[in-house]
């Protein structure tokens, strides 16, 4: 590894995230469209070796900047042997400048075979931990698919509140024949454990997944509509009276623990992303890696990269992926910042009319160049994000 990247004379002073994808996990979910795959054997040496290519490739067009957060996804990034975790914080931080508090995060399964290398990913650097528990009934967690039973994932919950500072853990609801009783009755289980971050996901039928053919097959009916917005407010009352509000659409923290990995996304900042499938944003430009691993693996040994494509973003589309993405946010938008990222006039951005309409229902607030979707907007998030977002 050399000691220094190679700085690109067009580096930005804003800071900028890192996302490493670990692609293989011990087997599909159900429910899951992420770029995921099962192998039964995987050269560790070989994948290391790999990634640190791909990282230096974006480290001599980004690096010097300021980083401000690591997060490893999949994928199972927690079956990642902890040596190579290690090495790529330890790569990024001599590539970038990590800031005082450079937050790292990996996300879990809760299984004890992975929960017994906690304290070896804390070692490698790593300071948050994100926990796939999914749910807190076996039979749910049967039906999702998960290899691992209510009491495996709570005293992987147990091990994680040990050793890392800052934990969160996934919950997946409005599932099936979920009542909103017993949806109480978990979530309030789970709002026990004392967390700083949850979370909470309705089920979702993703196009290409097992539960996909199912419902096409008529074998699973996906919980009614009118039913899964009583559970979203159902919720927000819960975790709002917990101290734990929600900052955006599907994610809920005290102040201060919000995931500062994932406001960069939100917030439309640079992030640079490496490993199969992973996408990234820099300097105005859009990055696709090889999604299937054996490919990602041929093009990092062909080019030095495992990028599949990069694309500058014309102004018309980084402002829309700005709204789209930061209206996601209790937060809301700053108009100008978009205005300025994307060098298109505020007037462009937005349909004046279909704000004020809408803002007469309660379902948005606007007061000068900030614009925010209100509580019982977000319900509505997907029917009126088209209606007020002209670009």
């Amino acid at each position: 590894m050399s000691s220094s990247p190679i700085i690109s004379a067009s580096v930005s002073a804003d800071p900028i995230a890192l996302y490493v994808h670990w692609p293989f996990c011990v087997s599909k979910c159900p429910y899951c469209d992420f770029n995921s795959h099962v192998r039964d054997q995987v050269d560790a040496d070989a994948w290391r070796d790999a990634l640190l290519t791909d990282l230096r490739h974006e480290a001599d067009l980004t690096g010097g900047r300021p980083l401000s957060s690591i997060f490893f996804g999949g994928g199972t990034p927690s079956l990642m042997p902890p040596a190579i975790v290690a090495a790529l914080i330890e790569a990024a931080t001599v590539y970038w400048q990590p800031v005082s508090d450079l937050e790292i995060t990996l996300e879990a399964n809760p299984s004890s075979v992975e929960a017994a290398r906690f304290a070896d990913l804390a070692a490698a650097g790593v300071n948050r931990v994100s926990l796939g528990l999914q749910a807190l009934e076996d039979e749910a967690l049967h039906f999702l698919g998960r290899a691992h039973d209510v009491r495996e994932g709570l005293t992987a919950l147990d091990v994680a509140q040990s050793v890392f500072a800052r934990v969160n853990f996934d919950l997946i609801y409005a599932r099936p024949g979920q009542s909103e009783s017993g949806w109480r009755a978990e979530l309030a289980r789970g709002l026990s454990f004392g967390t700083d971050h949850l979370s909470l996901y309705q089920l979702t039928i993703e196009p290409g997944t097992r539960f996909a053919t199912l419902v096409a097959q008529g074998k699973l009916v996906p919980a009614d509509g009118d039913h899964a917005a009583t559970l979203y407010e159902q919720t927000q009352e819960m975790t709002m009276a917990a101290g734990i509000p929600a900052y955006e659409i599907s994610n809920h923290a005290r102040p201060g623990q919000e995931s500062r990995h994932n406001l960069t996304y939100w917030r439309y900042g640079d992030y640079a992303g490496i490993g199969p499938g992973a996408h990234g944003r820099r300097l105005g430009m859009a990055t696709l890696r090889h999604k299937k691993p054996e490919n990602w693996m041929n093009a990092i040994q062909r080019n030095g990269h495992g990028l599949q494509g990069e694309e500058a973003l014309a102004s018309q589309d980084r402002a829309r992926e700005a709204l789209l993405m930061g209206l996601r946010l209790g937060e809301g938008v700053d108009l100008e910042r978009i205005a300025a990222l994307s060098g298109l006039p505020v007037a462009d951005l937005i349909d004046a009319k279909a704000v004020e309409r809408l803002s007469g229902h309660g379902l948005v607030a606007k007061a000068g160049q900030a614009l925010r979707i209100e509580p019982a907007g977000m319900l509505l998030l997907d029917a009126i994000l088209p209606e007020i977002v002209a670009v």
